[in-house]
């Protein structure tokens, strides 16, 4: 903003004569629709703004860039200003002034405005991300106490429809065992009972075994995850190739079962979507006790931004549950695809 052309080109000689690599590109105005229109095509960096202009004003910039909500910064050139007008300014939101008399100094002025808009830029980035993870982590908490009912609903059903009826069915023939007239009746009932009684083990193994899998604190992670990995993809015909590095910690933590369900839940999304013909499944044991887990495959893969870009629903149920229970573990996952090119899950836990 400068009515005088050549107070612009003793500003681009200073500019130039500061850093001769870097390229500066000066584009004058000296009314305020200029200036609007000057912001509509954008790509400008910083704003020089001479204080005395006949027909515009610092005051006039800086408040048409509060309207429009432009973050580019704005420094006060001119040949003289008070001490209380340079205050004055600088609180209606000027970020630095430079006299004419001293451009030497307009790079470094320049230079350090744009780097403190860059800091400013970060932070509101960084403000945003934590909002963004609040507001998830409300929703997830929120997800979470319906799992949880859910998992309990499912278990009480489990416990009343299977369990429940088994026991109550032994119950009910011991008693007629034992009201039975004669020995062989009775242990007609004894036997039943005792068939409905191994039918409650099993049952009270399989429902251990959908909360925490025995092979996990038996025969480690390695070994639980690899006979997983090949009991899901055998019985679909899909290769599958199972490495692991590091050296497996001999406690294993929580986040060893959920690393076990994630390479369940993402082998079983394999199966049933990918079409692929192999699969290949990596264990690491990092420092710090940390767990990663790569699960990869060569089939159809998908459109990531389609799948996930709204909300949980009937389409990416299991893949927002992987990443749920991924982040109330302390992890994070990445899931890298593209329609035709497969599908890389790698989770940090």
């Amino acid at each position: 903003m400068e009515d005088n052309p050549d107070d612009v080109e003793l500003m681009a000689i200073a500019l130039e004569q500061a850093d001769p690599r870097r390229e500066y590109r000066l584009h004058r105005v000296d009314e305020a629709g200029a200036f609007v229109a000057a912001l509509d095509e954008g790509g400008f960096d910083a704003i020089l703004c001479d204080f005395n202009l006949p027909r515009f004003s610092p005051y006039a910039a800086l408040q048409i860039l509060m309207t429009r909500d432009c973050g580019t910064p704005l420094v006060v050139v001119t040949r003289a200003i008070g001490e209380e007008a340079a205050v004055h300014v600088l609180r209606c939101g000027a970020k630095d002034y430079v006299t004419k008399d001293k451009l030497g100094t307009l790079p470094q002025v320049i230079e350090r405005v744009m780097t403190e808009r860059e800091r400013v830029r970060e932070q509101e980035r960084l403000t945003n991300e934590l909002q963004d993870a609040y507001r998830r982590l409300k929703k997830l908490s929120a997800r979470l106490v319906v799992a949880q009912e859910r998992e309990r609903s499912l278990i009480s059903r489990e416990l009343h429809d299977e369990l429940g009826q088994t026991l109550t069915g032994m119950v009910i023939h011991l008693h007629a065992a034992d009201r039975a007239p004669g020995e062989s009746e009775a242990g007609r009932h004894r036997e039943t009972a005792m068939e409905m009684a191994q039918t409650a083990v099993k049952q009270v193994r399989t429902l251990s075994f959908s909360l925490r899998p025995a092979q996990l604190d038996l025969l480690g992670l390695v070994t639980a995850t690899q006979s997983a990995a090949h009991r899901i993809t055998d019985a679909a015909g899909i290769a599958c190739r199972f490495s692991s590095r590091g050296t497996e910690p001999k406690s294993l933590g929580e986040t060893a079962s959920v690393a076990l369900r994630l390479a369940q839940e993402a082998l079983n999304n394999v199966v049933r979507h990918s079409h692929a013909a192999t699969v290949h499944v990596r264990l690491r044991f990092l420092p710090q006790e940390r767990i990663g887990l790569l699960v990869v495959d060569d089939g159809v893969g998908f459109d990531k931004r389609d799948l996930l870009g709204g909300a949980p629903s009937e389409r990416n149920v299991g893949l927002y549950g992987m990443i749920e229970r991924t982040e109330l573990a302390g992890g994070r996952l990445h899931i890298r695809t593209r329609p035709g090119r497969g599908v890389a899950i790698r989770a940090v836990l």
